[in-house]
């Protein structure tokens, strides 16, 4: 008898693979990589190669363990390092970023049974569990030639704007991978030609804090442009709200995700205690996805719920 082969979800008929896939997030990640460490230096280097070895020997280490076959060659556990090193500060020291990445891997992945069944982006969960833990993060890297002053979302909540070009191009304060917004968008236009992901998701993300911000802020345009750039909005809208396994199956629940999302979002900026929301927003709609995946599903024929 033929031995049956059962891969993690969502079970789609596809050419494509789960290393294959993880292959082009790895891809489309590099623009932004590559900005980073121009942007900050060596320093980013290093915490986002620590973050992806730890990451991967993580695994590695607790399938032998619980004496499981290896899956570190489907790439997931380098993307997982990559997304944690890019969303965390260049200045990270280097054993808070391995305790952040043995996190995302062991407790938020590989307990609930490695990758198609965790509940959370393993690598947004581990953001927020390391700005919950270490004070440290809550002091984001500057780049290497200018003079260390506030972010961008702090200056825009103490009523000053940044430099809008800036803010474009990431010649800001911040996470490693989150400043440039070019390097972010020509990786997201990557992935959605190689229809790795769907454009639903970051659009309606995206859209929702635009729009939101634009209502709220007495219909300033000026104001919905520096939340857009601003921040860690383009890199979860476009890498880590898009997750598989974490997000909606369809376009309809899509579309309710990236609307809740940006609206946790912006209510953080604006009225909450931290002054990002990206990483609490995805993680909370992470926890709806069950819900919004019933709403959002498509009827059966013959059937009427």
């Amino acid at each position: 008898m033929t031995q049956l082969h059962i891969s993690s979800s969502p079970h789609i008929h596809t050419k494509k693979t789960t290393t294959s896939i993880m292959l082009d997030v790895i891809i489309a990640l590099l623009p932004a990589t590559i900005a980073g460490f121009l942007i900050f230096g060596l320093k980013a280097l290093s915490v986002v190669m620590m973050c992806i070895a730890v990451c991967v020997l993580s695994e590695f280490i607790f399938n032998k363990i619980v004496k499981k076959e290896d899956t570190t060659s489907d790439l997931s556990a380098v993307v997982t390092g990559l997304l944690l090193g890019l969303n965390l500060p260049a200045d990270t020291p280097l054993w808070q970023a391995a305790v952040g990445s043995i996190f995302a891997i062991v407790v938020v992945k590989s307990i609930f049974g490695g990758i198609g069944c965790n509940l959370v982006n393993p690598a947004i969960t581990a953001r927020v569990f390391m700005l919950i833990a270490f004070t440290s993060l809550a002091k984001p890297s500057f780049p290497v030639d200018s003079v260390a002053t506030a972010t961008p979302l702090v200056d825009l909540s103490a009523g000053k704007n940044p430099d809008l070009l800036e803010l474009f191009l990431g010649n800001v304060g911040g996470a490693i991978g989150e400043t440039s917004k070019l390097a972010l968008l020509i990786g997201g236009i990557y992935l959605i030609c190689r229809k790795v992901i769907s454009p639903v998701m970051p659009l309606s993300y995206i859209g929702t804090v635009f729009v939101f911000t634009f209502l709220v802020k007495d219909f300033s345009l000026t104001a919905a442009l520096y939340q857009i750039l601003s921040g860690g909005l383009f890199i979860g809208a476009f890498f880590m709200a898009t997750d598989y396994v974490t997000s909606p199956a369809t376009d309809k629940g899509r579309l309710i995700f990236g609307i809740g999302a940006g609206v946790i979002t912006v209510l953080i900026r604006l009225w909450g205690a931290y002054p990002e929301g990206v990483s609490f927003a995805i993680l909370f709609m992470n926890i709806l996805n069950p819900y919004v995946n019933v709403w959002s599903r498509r009827r059966l024929f013959g059937r009427d719920r």
